[in-house]
């Protein structure tokens, strides 16, 4: 397994060990022992999947309180995926970062607590897998704007992008108020 950082603290992009023949392959997703030995300490509490067309774009969400992490990655399909720093104090607020993820290069994406996360499907459709470090708490939930301009995000899309509900009230990050915001405390 290798553990590439990004230029966020705390967020990682992780290429598994694929053992592959003529028959498919195999790689272990999460092993704690591995993955801690590795720098990634954290215990998870949930596993989601999502489901979505060309298109699609999901975020960018963040929870506080119950900030959760997320080691990300796409079974089937690619998606364009994206951290943003929205931790109040810290030296990266407001900074991102991205990465593809496909099930041909199997990447994995960990997002510490206390980012704002969000993707959009490039591919025809695609099936997405996360494990979080905390459960889902729809009272503590937080959505900045896909397209905040202060973010700048240049999300792959050809149009407009389909978006739920939530996405569509999305806030532009400095109009989220502050106590909504997780604190930074220190190295992720």
């Amino acid at each position: 397994m290798q553990v590439l950082p990004t230029d966020l603290p705390g967020v990682l992009i992780i290429e598994p060990r694929v053992f592959g023949d003529e028959r498919g392959f195999f790689m272990e997703s999460w092993n704690r022992e591995r993955y801690a030995a590795a720098g990634l300490d954290v215990d998870f509490v949930q596993d989601n999947l999502s489901f979505s067309r060309r298109g699609v774009l999901r975020g960018l969400h963040f929870q506080n309180p119950n900030a959760q992490g997320k080691l990300v990655q796409v079974l089937q399909g690619e998606v364009f995926d994206v951290a943003v720093d929205i931790r109040v104090g810290s030296p990266a607020f407001g900074r991102w970062t991205s990465v593809r993820l496909s099930a041909e290069n199997r990447r994995q994406f960990y997002i510490p607590p206390g980012f704002a996360h969000g993707f959009c499907v490039t591919s025809e459709t695609a099936l997405f897998a996360y494990k979080c470090t905390d459960v889902y708490n729809p009272a503590a939930e937080g959505s900045v704007l896909w397209n905040d301009p202060d973010l700048a995000i240049p999300w792959p899309l050809a149009g407009e992008p389909e978006l739920s509900a939530k996405d569509r009230e999305g806030v532009r990050l400095r109009d989220v108020p502050v106590e909504r915001l997780p604190r930074y405390e220190g190295a992720a």
